[in-house]
């Protein structure tokens, strides 16, 4: 890991109650332009424990795993702020959640993704959705492009 990467992931914590509605905003960005499905304020509240942030004097950026299944989980809710791209946040953060994902005993993390090359770069590779419990599908109902969901489904697994 480079020096940048380095200093990124020094900057990444567990999300806090205060944070929820900077996430929210952050999250909304992306999900306003269809590049990721939007939370409601209740539903990041909810899941709060699955989420960490990037703060460099504010949430920056913010990525979920959320366990699913006996020995799955995905990888959610990847966003980081456009004045920081390229800085190697996003990787820190999906390392990070890769990381608690192998202390939890998870050894297989999927991801939903219009970002597929990010995501192959860190060890993911394709998988077809239908190899994928029916469980993940819950918020799936929610998103304006179902059924025809056109993300990429990836897969890390640590066997």
């Amino acid at each position: 890991m480079n020096g940048t990467a380095n200093s990124a992931a020094s900057k990444i914590r567990p999300a806090h109650m205060g944070d929820v509605k900077p996430i929210h905003g952050l999250l909304q960005q992306f999900a306003s332009k269809g590049l990721l499905l939007g939370r409601s304020i209740s539903s990041l509240y909810d899941q709060l424990r699955d989420f960490v942030v990037y703060d460099d004097g504010g949430v920056q950026g913010v990525c979920s795993l959320h366990i699913c299944w006996e020995n799955l989980a995905e990888i959610r809710s990847l966003a980081v702020a456009e004045s920081s791209h390229g800085q190697g946040i996003g990787r820190a953060l999906v390392r990070t959640c890769l990381k608690e994902a192998e202390s939890l005993e998870i050894s297989r993390v999927f991801t939903l993704t219009y970002q597929g090359g990010f995501f192959r770069k860190l060890g993911f590779a394709p998988i077809e959705k239908s190899q994928l419990p029916h469980k993940i599908w819950s918020d799936c109902i929610q998103c304006p492009k179902f059924p025809d969901c056109d993300e990429e489904a990836l897969i890390w697994t640590n066997d």
